[in-house]
């Protein structure tokens, strides 16, 4: 018998003869990577992946585990939502986490917070320096007002609209995305109240690594900032590692930095006593 393209055989072998198949942007299973940080081993890893300009990705991370994210060409931006894997009605707050830490500047050593008082992550590396807390995602209103379109499946995506699709994954809906911190992208709040775009494109290989204070439910959309001034769609791939690693213990530097932090790291640890 012959088979055609209609023959479901057909489109079997066809599905088969793509196993193997690598792209840049792409999930590898099992996670493979070899520029780890000293100590930590292949068996360690839990999720290796490279986000396309406007993509996105999404994962549950235990306590301790680290985040790596690496802006691999200079021009990505890094939307993020974060949710209590146990309980997602409990989620990033960026008005918290500006307000509690007195700084809406976000770097080595600050804290993404819960609505709860919780620490959700922290940021132990920065190589960055430019990330906003005040601006949150791109709409497909606000791209379709510079680019033209901003649909999610036309060629210029909106963040919100790809976290969206993430949080779909853990059976959360729209009412759930809320507003993100945008890490690689930086805005500068001037004396005046003026707002200055910090948007690059930088150098390549920019990284910020990630501890999960909590277990954690990560959504990424790699898009354009909302107030990116380029007329031109531009969006760089983005890459995200994640390794098992210890609870944060006491003695941490980040941990005890401030009475505010601390106190946000003991409910943590009340919340795991139980």
């Amino acid at each position: 018998m012959t088979m055609t393209l209609h023959d479901p055989r057909a489109a079997q072998a066809h599905a088969r003869a793509q196993a193997g198949t690598i792209t840049e942007a792409m999930p590898l299973l099992p996670p493979i990577a070899d520029d780890l940080p000293a100590g930590v081993t292949r068996d360690d890893l839990v999720w290796e992946e490279t986000i396309a300009g406007g993509g996105y990705a999404s994962r549950q991370l235990a306590r301790g585990s680290r985040l790596r994210l690496i802006d691999l060409k200079g021009d990505a931006c890094a939307s993020l939502n974060i949710f209590n894997a146990a309980m997602p009605t409990e989620r990033l707050n960026v008005a918290d986490t500006v307000k509690v830490q007195w700084n809406g500047y976000l770097g080595a050593g600050k804290l993404l917070l819960s609505d709860m008082g919780r620490v959700l992550m922290s940021i132990v590396e920065d190589e960055a320096g430019t990330h906003d807390a005040f601006c949150g995602p791109s709409t497909a209103a606000s791209n379709a007002r510079r680019y033209g379109e901003g649909g999610n499946w036309s060629g210029y995506p909106s963040a919100r609209d790809r976290l969206l699709l993430g949080a779909s994954k853990h059976g959360l809906g729209r009412k759930d995305v809320h507003p993100c911190v945008n890490l690689f992208k930086g805005m500068r709040i001037e004396a005046d109240g003026a707002v200055t775009p910090e948007v690059g494109p930088f150098a390549p290989g920019r990284t910020v690594l990630l501890r999960a204070e909590m277990d954690v439910v990560v959504i990424i959309a790699n898009c354009p900032h909302v107030l990116d001034p380029r007329t031109a769609w531009s969006v760089a791939p983005l890459r995200a590692t994640a390794w098992r690693g210890p609870p944060t213990p006491p003695e941490d530097a980040i941990r005890t930095a401030m009475p505010e932090g601390l106190r946000a790291f003991q409910n943590v640890e009340d919340l795991y006593r139980r």
